[in-house]
């Protein structure tokens, strides 16, 4: 369950990223958006769209944003065939029989296919996109405030308070030790959140089986562990002991009883 979340949650953060890129190439966004029934987006239909169940992070990309997300009915390709078929265009004329050497070079040569093919006149519009595009009237991303998109991993936090990314240790306040936490990545930082409140930032750190220990993370730690020494030591006072050993019992008897036989001794 654990691994599907992370999936999850790693496909969600491309998914807003691919949206953020997008409407940065495009220069802008439009009111309404129209989607597949994929995880990413909707969790669960219902009969009216106010009550689906969006996944949560998407959510609240899209409230940040202000736009209406749609969804296709289920097993109707033909509700979104414009987009399968600029999917099927860009497969057969950018992707097919082309060698990429890294990541970096596949998206910098998107960018100039894009680039070339929005630049000229399409045969049924005999307008090019770019300048059709001027018509949508897009909303603009300097209008709104830079939405974070951070991609988050669970974490459980060790006794001994760590938690561990990419094969490294960082700490995190001894109070939390044990618990259920989210780690958020912001570019450079590892950011700890336990119930939604950040309890630490650290700078992710290059290599592996290294450990980051912030001073601060045990501070107060040893008087802590002394007061509940404390404690257990006056509990344990006051309780009653586990067990008691039973003394032999000794009979009393007057000293005359002693004298008495003491008389009857013989020489």
């Amino acid at each position: 369950m654990r691994y599907l979340e992370f999936t999850l949650s790693t496909e969600v953060h491309t998914l807003i990223q691919c949206h953020i890129n997008a409407f940065n190439y495009f220069g802008g966004y439009t009111d309404e958006f129209l989607y597949d029934n994929m995880k990413t987006v909707i969790i669960k239909r219902a009969i009216k769209p106010g009550d689906h169940t969006w996944n949560t992070k998407f959510e609240d990309f899209f409230r940040h944003l202000g736009f209406i997300p749609r969804v296709c009915k289920p097993f109707s390709p033909q509700t979104k065939g414009k987009v399968e078929n600029s999917i099927k265009y860009m497969k057969k004329d950018f992707l097919q029989g082309t060698a990429f050497t890294t990541l970096s070079d596949m998206n910098q040569r998107l960018l100039q296919w894009c680039n070339r093919v929005n630049s000229e006149i399409h045969g049924t519009t005999h307008e090019t996109p770019f300048e059709r595009l001027k018509a949508e009237n897009l909303k603009s991303l300097s209008s709104i405030t830079p939405y974070i998109n951070r991609r988050e991993e669970n974490r459980q936090i060790s006794r001994d308070s760590y938690v561990t990314y990419a094969g490294n240790k960082y700490s995190v306040p001894f109070l939390y030790a044990g618990r259920e936490a989210v780690i958020e990545l912001e570019d450079s930082l590892l950011i700890v959140k336990v119930n939604s409140e950040v309890i630490c930032i650290h700078e992710i750190r290059s290599g592996s089986g290294r450990t980051f220990r912030d001073k601060g993370h045990f501070k107060g730690l040893l008087s802590k562990r002394m007061a509940c020494n404390t404690e257990n030591m006056s509990r344990a006072k006051k309780d009653k002991p586990l067990f008691q050993m039973a003394h032999p019992e000794v009979e009393k008897r007057p000293l005359s009883v002693y004298d008495s036989w003491a008389g009857t001794v013989s020489s």
